[in-house]
């Protein structure tokens, strides 16, 4: 990384939401003083819930002015607000109150609104995608005007076509957009309203009490003297800090400023070094007790706690990172890396001290698994977080800095709460025009009603879909459209929806966007192309894993639903499978592999994924076949 590249400006240059204006002055106070209001307001609610849907549009009518004002139009825009972007936070903040002010009327109006209801309707919508496009980019909203464009249009495709519909006016696509529970008003900006924003006020809490730093800290001392250790202390890291961070870019940039110096040290090569660091980052957001916005989202889909959602995301997570950590044990013997950071800080004396960071992460779970709901969970933890920052005296959370520490998680939100918002819109036109049940028709017969093949499209689906817009928009919107495809060919809502939630978090991993790849590259020098195969080779355990979800019938073994016995059969065996695919990528055994033994490890691993007796034990035989041919290879060679 050059010296004139702070990690805040890669940050602002790779995630997938646009950097916030720097505000300052009178302005800045306003801003802080209506975020604090919203962070208390939402920790209020989680003892004292009240009616829904007027909280989600009480919820947009804040967060809609807060972002024209703390988001520029464009790039060139200034860090002081200007006339226009007052005009439309005054806007907003006018017509988001007109349907909680006039909720009982707005509501019963949705199948006769009128129009006013359509006027204002339609502008909030207006709104909700300037506002979208002011925090993700134009894409997104593109995607969301071409729904529109679908719903109105429609009609006036052939009867014949499967995605033909009878067509709709203008007044009822503005109904169904924000007069129910399906559009604006919906799950997405709910789960944004509820969870989203607890978290993040959460996480922010728990950073500015110093966590962030001793995460990095206690994972440089955890590791300090075998040549793989640069690259566990960056895999380690990278999970930790994700627990404060919730974004892949974000994640990679924070751990690799800090620790690339000490990859550059040990030996590694600038790709496979931005390989590990990318790696790192996704993984956060793949892994319990903090998973990306769209778990959140599951949890609300299924109807299931949070904590469950948790629970399915503990085997693949496991999986997941034991392929990293042996691909960076290849790694080390390929590159012949070697020990670095020795002055890193020692290991206990670093937990005796600040290990209480931990502390508010635990409370989190066994608070969910005692029965309380994940919105007191998190508020007792970040009370907790709160009281502990008072131990480090550098680091102490006083009522200012505790103030704004809880603005600052609501100035976070606001870009993943407008995209929740949009999202929500491309819900309601697939609901009203039936689009999600004739999308599924369609890939069912491109796949000829083969759920591996349509599995396979699906992925590519998604991961395209990734490419364009954010995580969580992009699970809503395939969770709706392409869903239904594997659902109707026999894989369960959860296996099916946690297959969609992978492939969505690694497009930021997937060529030719790759946002972590490319944010890691940028800090090691790299290659871009090359850092992105890189990371792909660590990162494939989680390509194929998901896919064991819905073509196995103890698929949701691996989501720890089921026997026991059949849990455990189906983590080692797919554990046997991620060995043998780091094996392949990796060109590693107990030494350099031929070509042929990696063949046998590649074709292993898939049968192993079959999660069956027999392919399971033809694998293994494959799987030691490979191994006994490399020894014999060997020790020929070394005679």
């Amino acid at each position: 990384m050059t010296e004139t590249t702070a990690p805040d400006d890669l940050i602002a240059e790779f995630d997938a939401e646009r950097p916030a204006r720097r505000l300052s002055g009178r302005v800045a106070r306003a801003v802080a003083l209506v975020a604090l209001g919203l962070s208390l307001y939402a920790l209020y609610r989680a003892f004292r819930p009240g009616p829904v849907l007027p909280y989600r549009m009480l919820f947009l009518a804040v967060v809609l002015p807060l972002t024209f004002v703390c988001y520029k139009p464009g790039p060139r825009g200034g860090d002081r607000p200007g006339a226009v972007d007052w005009a439309l936070a005054v806007l907003s903040l006018a017509l988001c109150l007109y349907p909680p002010v006039v909720f009982d009327d707005f509501i019963r109006r949705a199948f006769a609104p009128t129009v006013l209801d359509v006027v204002v309707g339609a502008a909030i919508s207006l709104l909700v995608l300037e506002a979208c496009r002011r925090t993700v980019g134009w894409i997104l909203p593109a995607v969301c005007a071409g729904f529109l464009a679908y719903a109105y249009y429609g009609g006036y495709l052939p009867f014949d076509w499967a995605v033909g519909h009878r067509g709709y006016d203008v007044d009822r696509i503005v109904a169904s957009l924000v007069m129910g529970t399906d559009g604006v008003y919906g799950v997405p900006l709910d789960v944004a309203a509820t969870y989203i924003i607890l978290f993040t006020v959460y996480g922010t809490v728990l950073d500015r009490s110093g966590a962030g730093r001793f995460f990095v800290d206690v994972s440089l001392a955890a590791f300090r003297r075998s040549r793989s250790a640069p690259g566990r202390t960056v895999a380690l890291a990278g999970f930790l800090l994700g627990t404060v961070s919730g974004s892949g870019v974000a994640t990679t940039v924070s751990v690799g400023s800090v620790a690339w110096p000490i990859l550059r040290g040990a030996g590694y090569p600038r790709e496979q070094g931005g390989g590990v660091l990318a790696a790192a980052g996704i993984g956060a957001i793949l892994s319990p007790p903090t998973l990306g916005a769209a778990a959140f989202v599951i949890a609300e889909y299924l109807r299931v706690s949070y904590l469950t959602v948790l629970v399915y995301a503990l085997i693949p997570t496991i999986l997941y990172y034991l392929g990293v950590f042996l691909a960076i044990e290849i790694d080390a013997r390929k590159y012949g890396t070697r020990p670095a950071g020795a002055d890193a800080p020692r290991l206990w004396p670093l937990m005796r001290r600040f290990g209480y960071h931990f502390s508010s992460l635990f409370v989190i779970v066994v608070l969910m698994a005692l029965g309380q709901s994940p919105f007191r969970a998190v508020v007792y933890a970040t009370l907790l977080a709160l009281a502990l920052s008072f131990l480090d005296p550098g680091r102490r959370l006083t009522p200012r800095r505790a103030a704004e520490a809880l603005a600052a998680g609501t100035t976070g939100v606001l870009p993943v709460a407008v995209t929740c918002a949009a999202a929500g819109m491309i819900v309601a036109v697939v609901t009203l025009t039936g689009l999600g049940l004739k999308a599924s028709s369609l890939i069912v017969g491109a796949s000829g009603g083969i759920l591996a093949v349509t599995a396979l499209l699906c992925a590519l689906a998604v991961l395209v879909l990734g490419l364009a817009v954010p995580v969580t928009a992009s699970f809503v919107i395939a969770a709706v459209v392409i869903g239904p495809a594997l659902t109707g060919l026999g894989a369960g809502p959860a296996e099916a929806y946690m297959f969609i939630f992978y492939y969505a978090v690694l497009s930021e991993v997937s060529p030719p966007t790759a946002l972590s790849a490319l944010a890691a590259s940028a800090i090691t020098g790299g290659n871009a192309h090359r850092t992105m195969m890189a990371t792909w080779k660590y990162t494939l355990p989680a390509f194929l894993v998901p896919f064991a979800f819905v073509l196995t019938p103890t698929g949701s073994a691996l989501l720890a639903q089921g026997p026991i016995g059949e849990i455990l059969f189906a983590t080692g065996v797919s554990a046997l499978a991620v060995a043998a695919l780091a094996a392949t990528t990796g060109g590693w055994l107990f030494g350099p592999a031929r070509s042929a033994e990696r063949v046998l490890c590649g074709v292993a691993a898939v049968l192993l994924l079959f999660l069956a007796p027999i392919p399971a034990l033809a694998g293994a035989g494959l799987l030691a076949l490979a191994v006994a041919l490399h020894l014999v290879t060997r020790t020929r060679e070394e005679q």
